[in-house]
């Protein structure tokens, strides 16, 4: 049995989006949030949805000073016949778990986790756009909150999911992007938090990004922290290659972030028959394939889009087109089929959806 879920509605619900009008990701949000407080010796306590709203927090809160803070990002779909579709929901929080681990976090229940979150989208089902594309997008995350001021793993912590209805991230057709590769700063070493979906990975990818944009490229593409040398991972996705037929991408070597649309990928892959290589690639052996022909495809994978072919590849002098800057048949086979399964119109044979 899962603990008890107390429910406050709002009294003063907002207007929700015009169907048809813009929904810019990421800044709008529904009436009401999940939140549950975790107490040393006493565990998780008071799961509650309530309104979505402010809340106060101590200015020594261990969060703002030492950075314990992780999150995840899953969506949900309104399917044709009305009902509501989540894409493997129980690995988000088990892959939060993994980040709770690393920065000394308390586990939750993943099983406990998908409960409370069905019950919140069923009460925000109303927020849920049903336009091509459009989805519900949820932010589970937990933050330290103990009023403390010394380097030590918190007291106290805070679980929250919050809802935000988000437009389609391709408006107008899949538009392959620009990659630069960054070859002076990196983004994580094995050993350290790569694996995990923490907010300073992020923090520290800022810098780079800034410099891709300001040379005209929309993304980054990180190399290994140690020889900078063996590709890892875009800014916000994994990167996945077809090289002579194979789909290729770089193993989890403890430095790249196990993302669940990667690994949607590649087992769809086996499941057409595909030849699937997980190994090291070295940012060398890429440009060397894309200049023969045996790299024809570069594709990102990911929870916003799904999928994001890449048409040019920057790496300090050399720049590559891949494919004639189009999206390539694997990608577009993944992505039409993922979004199917995800949006209920095709059928899901590999049990990858859970109803609302």
């Amino acid at each position: 049995m899962f603990p008890e879920i107390t429910i406050t509605k709002t009294k003063t619900p907002k207007a929700k989006p015009i169907p048809g009008e813009p929904l810019p990701f990421g800044h709008l949000f529904t009436d009401h949030m999940f939140v549950m407080d975790y107490v040393r010796g006493q565990g998780w306590i008071n799961p509650r949805i309530e309104p979505y709203a402010p809340f106060p927090i101590d200015p020594a809160a261990m969060v703002f000073h030492y950075g314990q803070a992780v999150f995840e990002g899953l969506k949900a779909y309104r399917c044709p016949d009305g009902s509501i579709n989540l894409f493997r929901p129980e690995l988000n929080f088990e892959r939060i778990n993994n980040s709770d681990d690393r920065l000394v976090i308390p586990h939750l229940d993943p099983e406990f986790c998908v409960h409370a979150l069905k019950k919140l989208v069923e009460i925000e089902k109303d927020w849920i756009p049903s336009g091509e594309g459009e989805s519900l997008y949820i932010r589970p995350f937990v933050i330290a909150t103990d009023p403390f001021l010394g380097v030590r793993a918190s007291d106290t912590y805070r679980f929250m999911i919050i809802l935000s209805p988000s437009g389609a991230y391709y408006s107008s057709g899949i538009n392959p992007v620009k990659i630069y590769v960054e070859d002076k700063y990196v983004r994580a070493v094995r050993g350290g938090t790569g694996f995990t979906k923490c907010a300073g990975n992020y923090a520290c990818s800022l810098i780079a990004q800034v410099i891709a944009h300001d040379k005209g490229y929309e993304q980054v593409l990180w190399l290994d922290g140690i020889e900078q040398k063996y590709i890892e991972e875009v800014g916000s996705m994994n990167i996945l290659f077809v090289i002579d037929g194979k789909l290729v991408t770089p193993m989890l070597s403890g430095s790249i972030l196990p993302g669940i649309t990667r690994r949607s990928c590649i087992e769809l892959a086996k499941s057409m028959g595909m030849e699937v290589e997980e190994r090291r690639i070295s940012i060398d052996e890429l440009i060397e394939d894309g200049k023969t022909g045996r790299l024809s495809e570069v594709f990102g994978s990911g929870t916003a889009a799904v999928i994001s072919p890449v048409g040019e590849l920057k790496y300090e002098d050399t720049v590559i087109t891949i494919n004639n800057n189009k999206i390539g048949p694997i990608a577009q086979k993944f992505y039409d089929t993922i979004t199917g399964i995800q949006r209920g119109v095709i059928e899901d044979k590999l049990g990858w959806t859970t109803k609302v």
